[in-house]
């Protein structure tokens, strides 16, 4: 019976930060192919992390119970101070864990930071003090924003878009929650990255880096549309609403 209640005690925290985190596990649900990689990547170390965490606090439990002391056993205490086979195999499985999750990390990263493939669009997005501006490459389209009005960093959906970023003054740092990726604006340093939207909708974006006494209003919003709109709204220079 005590072992019952035991084991109810430890699984019944994981059971609530689970129920709440949801199936992104805390995560802003991703809206881009990168972000999905991100999120995936997320979930194995934690379902990973909390299967360890299972098997390390059930050992203890076990432990704790199966080697309690006991009457006599002060007597003739066991005198064995080495187990080898069970001691290679707590110190190589670790090294198996840490050499996998650093396998998928590596891999994750590469195609996070990869700009290689070819652009459907491409946006130079100006970060300074303390506003945002997005030039799209290639057309007359340019979107400043302005005190008391954000700029709308308007995307198509399933095209691949490159972010050319940089910054005339201090470092920005641009960031969407949910394309769970961010990227810094340094001055005299080229930066991009590559995102490609997987659905419709609106999203917040902010300069994540303190830059400065106005940093707060640096503010701007993603609006990704389907590809036939988005051509309409270039072709219109930007007039008219996506």
């Amino acid at each position: 019976m005590m072992r019952r209640h035991l084991r109810w005690i430890a699984v019944a925290p994981l059971v609530v930060v689970l129920a709440g985190c949801g199936t992104d596990l805390g995560l802003p649900s991703p809206v881009t192919t990168q972000a999905a990689k991100t999120r995936d990547l997320w979930r194995i170390f934690v379902v990973l992390a909390i299967i360890i965490g299972l098997i390390v606090y059930g050992l203890i439990i076990f432990v704790v119970i199966r080697y309690r002391r006991r009457r006599g056993d002060e007597v003739n205490p066991s005198q064995r101070q080495y187990h080898v086979p069970i001691e290679v195999v707590y110190t190589a499985i670790p090294i198996v864990i840490v050499g996998v999750l650093l396998g998928l990390s590596i891999r994750t990263e590469r195609d996070l930071t990869s700009t290689s493939a070819p652009a459907d669009v491409t946006v130079k997005v100006v970060g300074f003090q303390w506003q945002w501006q997005f030039s799209y490459d290639g057309t007359p389209v340019v979107v400043t924003g302005v005190p008391g009005k954000p700029p709308v960093l308007v995307l198509p959906t399933a095209r691949t878009v490159r972010l050319e970023l940089s910054s005339p003054d201090v470092i920005h740092s641009f960031w969407v929650p949910h394309f769970i990726e961010k990227r810094d604006l340094i001055p005299r340093v080229d930066n991009a990255i590559q995102v490609r939207v997987d659905q419709p909708g609106q999203w917040d974006g902010v300069c994540s880096e303190f830059c400065g006494l106005d940093h707060t209003t640096m503010r701007f919003s993603v609006q990704a549309v389907p590809g036939p709109q988005f051509d309409a709204w270039l072709a219109s220079g930007g007039t008219t609403s996506p």
